[in-house]
């Protein structure tokens, strides 16, 4: 829902960085690659129960998990970039409650049923793309994507918004979780019903 105020607000900041690498010859794909180390190490903190630390290094991923498209889009944007730059998001978004379940035995419920929530968004944001694509719907964004992306309440900077709030205030993980876990039902719904609108046979 966010996503396109945060990338009008942070783009112009990244710009010059991206153009600089591009410039260099830098590869996306090795700005994404940066971005899962940081990401990987960002959740081995989080189970360590180094909150501050894994704040930092999230903060880096994301950050590279932005830079790397306007690289590609300065250089050349290809699908393979796109299909690792997925799977990248999709494992690093799990990882995080998946690590915050195992930083307390507390936290293991909220974590799994986050968990849960996810497969519902990002099932359904994938199986949406899927028929948008056999159909060639555009996806409407104001920065071309390797597929279509649809919109709904909880994306990227959503996520994102909550990570922080589990590393700054770890001992209302589960509070936090339940919360974003509603949230995430609230997206996947209201993506069956537009999917259910939009692709019936008319």
């Amino acid at each position: 829902m966010l996503d396109r105020v945060a990338r009008r607000q942070i783009d112009p900041w990244m710009a010059p960085l991206a153009g600089w690498l591009a410039a260099k010859g830098t590869s996306a794909n090795w700005v994404t690659g940066i971005g899962v180390i940081l990401g990987l190490l960002g959740c081995v903190a989080i189970a360590c129960q180094w909150t501050w630390t894994a704040l930092i290094l999230i903060g880096g991923n994301r950050f590279c998990d932005g830079l790397d498209g306007m690289v590609a889009r300065r250089t050349r944007a290809t699908d393979l970039g796109g299909f690792l730059d997925s799977i990248a998001d999709t494992l690093f978004y799990a990882a995080v409650p998946f690590c915050f379940g195992l930083s307390r035995p507390e936290n293991q419920l909220a974590a799994s049923a986050l968990l849960l929530s996810f497969f519902g968004t990002s099932g359904s944001f994938l199986a949406y793309a899927i028929l948008a694509a056999k159909r060639g719907m555009e996806g409407g964004r104001e920065q071309p994507k390797s597929f279509f992306y649809s919109v709904g309440l909880m994306e990227g900077t959503e996520t994102i918004v909550f990570f922080v709030l589990f590393c700054v205030f770890p001992g209302h993980f589960n509070e936090l979780a339940w919360t974003f876990s509603g949230l995430c039902w609230m997206t996947t719904v209201h993506r069956v019903l537009a999917g259910v609108r939009e692709f019936s046979d008319r």
